[in-house]
């Protein structure tokens, strides 16, 4: 659990009075009481009163020292999505603009979408446009991500894995752009706790094991760092303190740089807080002077500052006992942006707020600026959240014009990404690059302070299609895909006709007769184009396969001729199910030896039988047969969710069982997933314990997530459950497995 403690609304209270006037706290006082009411009969998962989360939100809101609205919201947030309350009512009583900040922060769940992905994807795309417009409503919804967060050991397992993967991808980026440190590092820690337990905890012991001789070490650097400033005379304003390490940054550094606990050098670090930035250079000089600077590791982040306002100087330093040690120096007012980030921006001060400036403000930030470039650059939500993730949220390097502006790019972008990014012409005129004056090729990567010099010419081509391989960011591809659009549709239109045209030539229709004006608009429209024209273009850039839309000139024909052979096919299996009496076990013996997969159909001879392959039943499973159009009875396992409606309904369900429970043979398939932490061996291990339990091995696949989570998918053969059960407890006696569990397709 965190050791967070749980605050009352009378401690909120008391942290706003002590920066609002009356009126404004009047303002929270109201927000709150209304939020008691609505949640008044409402639980969280834990047992506790509803309550008590948007208390916490709004606590955490107060600490930053958020506006009003901010701390209104922060009550309010749930209630439109929870409550019987709407945003009607929030509006009447509370005004547009918290009204405005609660909408944003409101989940879409009253639209049916095909999946959990892509709701997801469509709620992330609200909250960041609704960001871009208010910078607030993405404040109070890390706050309540952070309490969510803090309570997560309350969720099941699969959830508080889900919610942590979001967390980790999605949120804490976002803290860390808008600069609320304060907020992001609990966001990371408390993601990795539930995504990778074991390496969570293993870091806390090994911090906790030598604790009291890093407090030693500095608490006596820190005396050192004293002496060597006092010739300084920086005034009584200096604090100098010891710097926490957070454990999801020491867990990235092992893991991206290969590195042991004991090789992480900024363990152990300093922070420096002075008045003015003439002392932060002047605190630099003095440490320098008295410890040896380690080579490469010096940053200057006062004269060139990060994207999200932040500032400081970075250095470490061969310090007492030879061991490094990493001090940081910055001014009060850097420190305040460093830790509370945009928030510092929209603090309430002198009794009221700048609604004005601090949206000014807000919109300066490139991230905004990025999410608004998108949204009008994205075809569709996936594409946008898509480029979110791979754009704006990955780690950023930071390179040069000739003319010294800074240009921030993610990490692994080359000289087409920079000229795209500086504008589309120049981008589209692009014909080499020079990197700090020497040639490079367009697919080099940009490191770190280079100076990036890009070559044009007015009498360019424009883009090779080569470069969509090249280019990193989507907003390039974006680009670069949007100019040939416009300069080859005739001939993407053309393109794209012929290609239909030849689909269904080669399925067997006449494309003269389906491909009419009229067929082809509502085609068109089926498939969001404007016109057909638009369609075809598409086919023939390839963004449109046109295998689908073959099948959408045809899906009447298609469709007529499928409820035909159905209609035939189930009266034809209903009329041989209505003339067959029910067998005796010795006729039902008979029919189990004619079965080629051990299945009984009770009350039917000769008929085909199969295995679905959605949920791979093996004998000893409960099971139910259905009988579909065409194709027999297909045999599924009674807790598939393929069957579910089938069953509650009676329609087309007949009793099946096996002919023998303990199976005859060894080639049952059965789909298995291994999930687990990806050391060295675990794939080793988990075949190992496959093979001594069976011989059957028919397929495995892999794949390793961000946080070395590995899920192994198995495919493996088993005579009954009774064997398929020991394989899945072998599996889960392995090191490091934490899930074992039959899948359906």
């Amino acid at each position: 659990m965190s050791q967070v403690k749980e605050l009352t609304h009378e401690d909120v209270r008391k942290m706003v009075s002590s920066y609002m006037n009356d009126e404004h706290v009047a303002l929270v006082e109201k927000a709150y009481r209304f939020a008691a009411i609505c949640h008044h009969d409402q639980r969280r998962k834990s047992g506790e009163p509803y309550i008590i989360h948007p208390i916490q939100v709004a606590g955490i809101l107060a600490n930053l020292q958020m506006d009003p609205e901010t701390v209104c919201a922060g009550y309010l947030h749930d209630i439109a999505e929870d409550t019987g309350a709407t945003l009607g009512d929030i509006k009447e009583l509370f005004g547009p603009t918290i009204a405005m900040i609660v909408d944003g922060d409101t989940k879409l769940g009253k639209i049916h979408y095909k999946s959990n992905r892509e709701q997801m994807a469509a709620t992330h795309r609200k909250l960041l446009l609704a960001m871009s417009k208010d910078i607030r409503v993405m404040i109070v919804k890390l706050a309540d991500r952070l309490h969510n967060m803090r309570t997560l050991q309350h969720l099941r397992p699969d959830k508080q894995r889900r919610i942590s993967n979001e967390t980790l991808e999605i949120y804490a980026p976002i803290a860390d752009r808008l600069g609320i440190s304060t907020i992001k590092w609990e966001l990371e820690d408390l993601s990795l706790r539930y995504l990778n337990p074991q390496q969570y905890y293993r870091i806390v012991h090994l911090m906790n094991s030598r604790r009291d001789q890093r407090v030693d070490y500095i608490n006596n650097a820190i005396d050192l760092i004293k002496d060597a400033l006092s010739d300084l005379k920086l005034g009584p304003n200096v604090e100098i303190y010891g710097r926490p390490k957070h454990i999801y940054s020491i867990y990235r550094k092992m893991v991206t740089k290969h590195k042991q606990f004991s090789q992480i050098y900024d363990l152990l670090a300093i922070r420096v807080v002075v008045d003015t930035i003439k002392d932060c250079y002047a605190v630099l000089g003095a440490i320098h002077t008295n410890w040896k600077p380690m080579p490469g590791r010096f940053k200057d982040y006062i004269a060139m500052p990060k994207t999200n306002g932040y500032q400081s100087l970075h250095t470490t330093v061969i310090g007492p006992e030879g061991r490094p040690l990493e001090v940081q120096i910055r001014t009060h007012k850097m420190h305040e942006v460093a830790e509370y980030g945009v928030a510092a921006h929209w603090a309430y001060k002198e009794g009221k707020t700048n609604g004005v400036q601090q949206t000014r403000d807000s919109q300066k930030l490139n991230v905004v600026k990025e999410i608004l470039e998108l949204r009008q650059e994205s075809n569709g939500t996936d594409e946008f959240m898509q480029g979110v993730q791979s754009d704006i949220f990955t780690d950023k390097v930071y390179a040069f014009t000739p003319k010294g502006d800074v240009i921030e790019m993610p990490k692994g972008a080359g000289p087409l990404d920079m000229a795209y990014q500086i504008h589309t012409e120049v981008g589209n005129h692009t014909t080499g690059a020079k990197v700090n004056g020497r040639i490079v090729p367009l697919d080099y990567e940009i490191k770190n302070g280079e100076i990036v010099d890009i070559l044009t010419s007015p009498s360019s081509a424009g883009p090779s299609r080569d470069w969509l391989e090249m280019v990193k960011t989507r907003r390039a591809r974006n680009k670069i895909r949007q100019f040939f659009r416009a300069h080859y549709r005739e001939q993407n239109i053309e393109q794209g006709k012929q290609m239909v045209e030849n689909e269904l030539r080669e399925a067997g229709y006449d494309p003269f007769e389906l491909m009419t004006e009229k067929k082809a608009a509502g085609v068109a429209q089926a498939l969001h184009y404007s016109t057909a024209d638009d369609m075809y273009a598409a086919i023939g850039f390839g963004d449109l396969a046109p295998v689908g839309v073959r099948n959408r000139f045809t899906a009447d024909i298609r469709q007529k001729e499928e409820d035909d052979r159905q209609a035939a096919a189930q009266r034809a299996l209903l009329e041989e199910h209505k003339t067959l009496e029910k067998p005796d076990e010795r006729t039902k013996q008979k029919q189990a030896k004619a079965s080629s997969e051990g299945i009984v159909v009770e009350g039917v001879d000769n008929l085909l039988v199969r295995l679905s392959h959605c949920c791979d039943p093996v004998p000893g499973d409960e099971i139910v047969g259905y009988i579909t159009k065409g194709r027999g009875v297909s045999v599924h396992r009674k807790d598939c969710p393929n069957i579910k409606a089938a069953e509650k309904s009676g329609q087309r369900i007949v009793s099946v069982y096996w002919a023998n429970p303990h199976g005859d043979k060894t080639n049952y398939d059965a789909d298995i997933e291994v999930q687990g932490y990806n050391r060295n061996g675990m794939l080793n291990d988990v075949l190992r314990s496959i093979n001594n339990s069976t011989r059957f091995l028919n397929s495995v696949n892999g794949k390793v997530d961000h946080n070395k989570m590995v899920t192994i998918s198995l495919t493996i053969g088993v005579r009954n459950l009774e064997q398929l059960q020991l394989i899945m407890n072998g599996l889960k006696n392995i090191q490091d497995v934490y899930v074992v569990k039959r899948v359906i397709r």
